[in-house]
């Protein structure tokens, strides 16, 4: 444990976002979500060229609680391939950085 990361994520409702973030803290796989809505994404998605109004989850949790955050995630989404992507945490406050160990451990 006490390798932090933050997983960015899109969804396409703020209703959705929310009910997948109260999951994963609820369930102690993340100590905090942000959600960020109203972002624009500009994308390729089957040949095509997309632009669509989405909204960002900033998730903050250990590595070691990822492929169950992945598994939560690809269960509760509409997307069928949703963002997933893990960005490691380097330096921080570290009196954060134990706040979110401590509140995702088991």
């Amino acid at each position: 444990m006490n390798s932090p990361i933050i997983i960015l994520s899109t969804t396409g409702s703020e209703d959705e976002a929310s009910k997948i973030a109260e999951h994963l803290v609820s369930n102690r796989l993340a100590a905090c979500v942000n959600i960020i809505p109203s972002i624009t994404s500009v994308y390729r998605w089957k040949g095509e060229m997309n632009s669509d109004r989405e909204i960002l989850m900033i998730i903050k949790t250990d590595a070691s609680r990822f492929e169950e955050i992945k598994t939560a995630v690809r269960n509760m989404h509409s997307y069928e391939t949703p963002e997933l992507i893990a960005i490691p945490i380097q330096q921080g406050l570290q009196q954060y950085l134990d706040w979110i160990a401590e509140s995702v451990s088991a």
